[in-house]
């Protein structure tokens, strides 16, 4: 932050300024210099005394500009030119922006603006060097407002030096009231075009163009949780970002813990970056895309340490503007590094328009009911599924040609792009990640969209059928044909508090924070399984044993997939931590159930490098499973990689309430034994609040519950595998199979004395197996032994919650 050498305005007077700069100014003058300005202004004033860095500036207000108006005599002429303004018609759009913007351009500015300009960008030429180079920014009085962001829909100029230069910029920000996105973007929101001011601001150049630069929104962007800050990340200038012209890195860090201290990144996702915006050579007076080398595209643009930072800076801003405002406001956000002093900026803060503004009464969801072929995959954005005939544009000239209900597939989109956006079905990219302006405009108007596909404009072609489905997590895909899908409401209002825990059963983090919305008390059953098999795709001593790989095809395939790692094992530790967080992330501060991995032989096989590591056994389902490998010489330096991912989890992120759970423990001494092992590797029963439970799903377990109790915290009832073995089935085995049922009086029975043993030794004991979801009397059976819990798959929640407040005698 600079000294102030100019005197503060009083009120009055700011109201008749032709400039103010912006620490006159805060949130309260969206009036005078628009909310672009306002929001800089407020934060310099406010935050940079508690280590935001904001960019200095001064802005033209809303004063200058409706006195450039008036003086010119252009009022009447716009209101004459825009009489017949049909916005449905792209060729009348079209005609009427570029008339009305050439009217601005070709009126010169008063003489008094035009000194107030040069004057105050001479005050920052001596601040801070010969011609400064400045960022020229519009800032409307109808934009970053908490309802409507209005986002791109004027013009920002770049690297500007010199006092012409600075004049033409703001001169051509005025006329960019008049593009056709924003005249567009004004009639769909009701916003009267003569009601609207421009204000200017002219900004000290972050020099982003020799490091990086990025947007972060305080909240998630595609679910709306309100504990994670999303942050994307390229090289150069951030324009890039902003417009979707590459793929960039991606953090995501969980904001209750960093601000205890620790270091919660839930995520991190390597984008391509392949082009960096910079000056270029001749004194920064024009910018390009320059390719980025390959070793650099896989590098991550932002270190942890600056990641947090970043975080940080977005939860004070937040809480200010929470404050501020009196309720909850997330912000959208961009930031850029300066590559001259490595110090990183805050360069504008908005209000986040979408999520916010969504209704937390009611949750919607999609749902595929067929699958076809997968024709293109990229970023979702947002949970909803679109369908119609595509439409291949890249030239934005050519938009008249789009119809209503098509899917939109083009390279990239910028505000240009928005007139006929509100048209699609959805919306499909080649380019950008999920802060473009793609996402941001598919978000904002409710469409689904798929971005940063790679391919899409070579591979879809017009007037092919296809769904688009953003209903599957992170991934976004693009099926062949028009696909049968279901959208399913439920209501959140008044659903009744039960005794029973009710929780969920969740594998998929990136399902994590959408289903944290559903009605619960935590997670029964984190499985590792799924993000062993998904997410990290090797086996881990493969990983571990790297060096000694046979299969050649094998070790490239892995070399590939750790090329960020020279530790080869880090990788797994990270990855899975990555995965449980997100999990404990979404549900915190309630409790999360992380079962250890509990992979059959024949399963561990199937993963990359598993052959090697795994016997041939011929009933996998009753061999080395479970606790039998935790402590084995053969798999215990890969139980110790599990370790310390969970120790990185609890201890790193503090997330401490992750909760641990051993499967298939045959008896109490080998419990020991895996306690033990885990300690080893700083997992330590009952240290920083850690709790071990056992599943219940063995006869021994339940013969032995007593002494169990004494190894263990709590236990949790595997309904599946219980099942089996105490009516001595393979649920393998097509040949049985009728006679699998956990309602068999024999299974009841091992429940019921499971149970009582677990009260008796003042041990917490759930279930988290399905048959409480598919059989409302076995449920009511589980509420009257007085089960603490009951897990479930997320589409039973409410169903069973319901029937679970009933058999408690508890009215809806």
């Amino acid at each position: 932050m600079v000294a102030v050498i100019h005197e503060q305005s009083s009120q009055s007077s700011k109201e008749q300024s032709l400039v103010l700069w912006f620490d006159e100014v805060g949130i309260s003058d969206i009036p005078l210099v628009g909310g672009k300005n306002a929001s800089l202004g407020e934060m310099i004033q406010q935050l940079t005394s508690k280590g935001v860095n904001v960019p200095n500036g001064f802005a033209t207000t809303a004063y200058a500009y409706r006195y450039f108006i008036h003086k010119a005599g252009l009022e009447e002429k716009l209101r004459s030119l825009f009489s017949d303004l049909d916005v449905e018609d792209v060729n009348n759009l079209r005609e009427r922006g570029k008339k009305a913007r050439s009217l601005l351009l070709h009126t010169p500015f008063p003489q008094e603006l035009r000194a107030a300009i040069i004057e105050a960008y001479k005050q920052m030429c001596e601040l801070y060097g010969y011609e400064t180079e400045v960022a020229v920014r519009s800032s409307a009085t109808a934009e970053d407002l908490p309802d409507a962001s209005f986002a791109g829909q004027q013009d920002t100029y770049l690297h500007i030096q010199g006092v012409k230069s600075v004049l033409g910029a703001c001169h051509r920000c005025f006329a960019s009231l008049f593009t056709d996105r924003a005249i567009s973007y004004r009639h769909l929101r009701n916003f009267d075009h003569f009601e609207v001011a421009l204000s200017v601001g002219i900004q000290k150049m972050v020099r982003s163009d020799l490091a990086s630069a990025g947007v972060m929104f305080s909240i998630d962007t595609e679910t709306g949780f309100k504990n994670a800050a999303l942050i994307t990340a390229a090289y150069g200038l951030g324009e890039n970002v902003v417009q979707g012209a590459v793929n960039p890195d991606e953090y995501l860090v969980f904001k209750p813990t960093l601000k205890d201290g620790y270091r919660p990144i839930l995520a991190k996702r390597l984008g391509s970056k392949e082009y960096k915006l910079i000056c270029d050579i001749g004194g920064c007076k024009q910018i390009k895309n320059e390719r980025v080398s390959l070793s650099e595209q896989q590098q991550f643009a932002l270190t942890d340490d600056e990641i947090l930072q970043l975080a940080n800076w977005a939860c004070t801003i937040e809480n200010h503007y929470s404050d501020v405002r009196g309720t909850y406001t997330p912000m959208d956000i961009e930031w850029a590094k300066d590559g001259l002093t490595n110090q990183l900026f805050i360069v504008q803060a908005r209000p986040e328009t979408v999520q916010s503004q969504k209704s937390k009464n009611v949750l919607r969801s999609y749902q595929l009911k067929d699958k076809s072929e997968i024709l293109v995959t990229g970023r979702s954005v947002g949970e909803a599924i679109g369908q119609g005939k595509v439409r291949v544009m890249t030239d934005v000239q050519k938009i008249h040609l789009f119809q209503a209900g098509e899917v939109l597939v083009t390279n990239k989109t910028d505000p240009d792009w928005e007139p006929i956006m509100k048209k699609a079905s959805a919306i499909i990219t080649n380019q950008g990640g999920r802060t473009c302006h793609a996402a941001i405009i598919a978000r904002e108007m409710g469409i689904p969209a798929i971005v940063g596909s790679g391919n899409a404009t070579d591979v879809l072609k017009t007037g092919q059928e296809v769904t688009v489905s953003c209903s599957e997590g992170e991934e976004g895909r693009v099926y062949s044909g028009l696909l049968p899908f279901e959208v399913r409401e439920v209501a959140l209002e008044n659903l009744p508090r039960t005794r029973t825990k009710i929780m969920m059963n969740v594998g998929n983090p990136e399902e994590a924070f959408s289903l944290s919305a559903l009605p619960c008390d935590g997670v029964g059953l984190a499985r590792s399984e799924f993000i062993i098999a998904n997410h990290i795709k090797a086996h881990p001593l493969a990983l571990i044993h790297f060096d000694q790989l046979q299969d050649e095809e094998v070790k490239m395939q892995l070399a590939k997939l750790t090329a960020l790692y020279e530790d080869k094992a880090q990788y797994f530790v990270d990855k899975l931590a990555e995965g449980i967080g997100k999990i404990a992330a979404a549900f915190y501060p309630n409790p999360v159930i992380k079962r250890m991995s509990d992979f059959k032989s024949k399963e561990y096989a199937n993963l990359p490098g598993g052959p090697q590591f795994e016997p041939k056994e011929e009933n996998p389902m009753l061999a080395w499973r479970g606790a039998s490998r935790y402590y084995d010489e053969r798999y215990r330096e890969a139980f110790a990689l599990e370790c310390l991912a969970m120790k990185k989890v609890r201890d790193e992120m503090g997330l401490t309430n992750v909760v641990l759970m051993i499967p298939f423990c045959r008896t109490p001494d080998e419990g020991r034994k895996v306690l033990a092992e885990m300690a080893k590797h700083g997992l330590e029963r009952g240290k920083n609040g850690l709790q071990v439970y056992v599943m219940c799903e063995l006869p021994s377990n339940v013969i032995m519950a007593d002494e169990f109790s004494e190894v263990f915290d709590g236990f949790s009832i595997g309904s599946n595998d219980l099942t089996q073995l105490t009516l001595g089935l393979d649920r393998d085995s097509a040949l049985v199979a009728h006679l699998f049922d956990e309602r068999n009086e024999a299974v009841k029975r091992m429940i019921q004395m499971a149970i009582a043993s677990a009260k008796k030794n003042n041990r917490k004991i759930g279930i988290c197996g399905q048959a409480p979801s598919d059989y409302p009397e076995f449920a009511r059976f589980l509420v009257e032994q007085g089960i603490d819990s009951i897990s479930l798959n997320p589409d039973s929640v409410v169903k069973t919650l319901l029937m679970v407040a009933e058999a408690e005698g508890i009215k809806a």
